[in-house]
């Protein structure tokens, strides 16, 4: 796992090593103190960490297999959002990381009912920023191992996922990878399937006013050189123009 840079905007990070070209960009988002960092981890190096600094948006990367290919995926992962007297507290560049993401994870802790409670808001500011490209949403509820300090009903999670349309996961960063492993690569297999293969990187560096459509996404041809373009001078007409995604 490569931790990318510590972020406050967003900046387009290219995998060259990635054999296939294909990256997956997940936005991880909710409220302070919920294990969003500690899934990161679990998920993309299988290790639990119990303490971290406070998150100031860290992009990490790392290349797993997706559906038998080789995938670069981008997770992340966003400062805690909270409510004050003034609503939603939100830092600047969570709208800017919505905006990148191919897919959003909202987190919450089954011990923090007022994480809980933020789920419903963030997921209304996630269409908002999403515009016309929505990005597919799950909903993660953390810390199922702490059964003594349960403050959310087991029912409930299900329940509101059914209610914002999305899918829904309880897990444990702490005692069960597989569960949070599951999660992270069901989302990734999602967005594999739903996207072609030569195009889950597709976004531009000057954020969502040039994002293109999500599903599917376009591919933009590749320039040729003059010794391909002499190549294809030749060829019938009815030669097939190779394309490849813009990074």
């Amino acid at each position: 796992m490569r931790l990318i840079q510590n972020m406050s905007t967003i900046a387009e990070f290219a995998t060259p090593d990635c054999p296939s070209n294909r990256t997956i960009k997940i936005a991880v988002i909710g409220g302070s103190g919920v294990g969003k960092t500690a899934l990161v981890v679990r998920f993309l190096t299988r290790r639990f960490i119990g303490d971290y600094e406070r998150n100031a948006g860290n992009l990490y990367s790392r290349e797993v297999q997706v559906d038998g290919e080789q995938a670069a995926i981008q997770v992340q992962d966003t400062p805690g959002v909270d409510v004050t007297c003034n609503g939603l507290s939100l830092p600047d560049h969570v709208t800017c990381s919505i905006q990148w993401a191919d897919a959003v994870v909202l987190v919450y802790s089954v011990t923090d009912r007022h994480s809980f409670d933020l789920i419903g808001q963030l997921h209304q500011l996630v269409a908002r920023a999403g515009g016309a490209n929505v990005p597919p949403v799950i909903l993660l509820a953390n810390k199922a191992d702490l059964l003594h300090m349960r403050r959310v009903d087991a029912e409930q999670g299900p329940l509101l996922a059914a209610a914002l349309g999305c899918s829904f996961y309880e897990v444990s960063a702490s005692e069960d990878y597989s569960q949070v492993h599951g999660a992270f690569h069901r989302l990734c297999c999602h967005m594999a399937k739903q996207q072609p293969q030569a195009s889950l990187s597709s976004h531009t560096t000057t954020g969502a006013a040039e994002k293109k459509g999500r599903s599917p996404l376009i591919p933009r041809p590749k320039s040729p050189n003059m010794q391909d373009l002499k190549r294809r001078f030749k060829q019938a007409l009815s030669a097939k123009v190779r394309t490849v995604t813009s990074v």
